[in-house]
């Protein structure tokens, strides 16, 4: 008789652990993309500190690092002391409308090159 009592456990069981486990997987997949998008800003910063640092004009350093960076970035150029600075930074939004109540995650990098112009003889 306990047989038949315990019939549906397993289908009930599946119904409340499996949103739990999409909900984990949709985590895990937006941790990634501030992961990779973090990486990007880094590489957009790089990209824009080392176009200025060879000779490349301001926008034109700007500009690469822009394409590098997340869409919606900002990329901003200085010059101090011998040394070009770039700083790229961006936001990733939450996955979807399961996690809409959440911020987004703001990624920002800084890159540092010294300038060759000014250091030429």
């Amino acid at each position: 008789m306990t047989r038949r009592t315990e019939r549906g456990a397993v289908t009930a069981e599946a119904a409340l652990t499996l949103p739990i486990l999409v909900a984990v997987t949709v985590g895990l997949v937006w941790l990634l993309a501030v992961g990779a998008a973090q990486v990007r800003a880094v590489d957009a910063a790089r990209e824009t500190a080392r176009a200025a640092a060879r000779g490349d004009s301001d926008a034109e350093a700007v500009a690469a690092g822009e394409r590098v960076a997340v869409p919606g970035s900002t990329v901003s150029l200085s010059r101090r002391d011998g040394t070009v600075v770039a700083v790229a930074s961006g936001r990733v939004e939450g996955p979807g409308a399961l996690f809409e109540f959440l911020p987004g995650a703001q990624v920002r990098a800084e890159a540092v090159a010294l300038d060759e112009e000014e250091a030429a003889p």
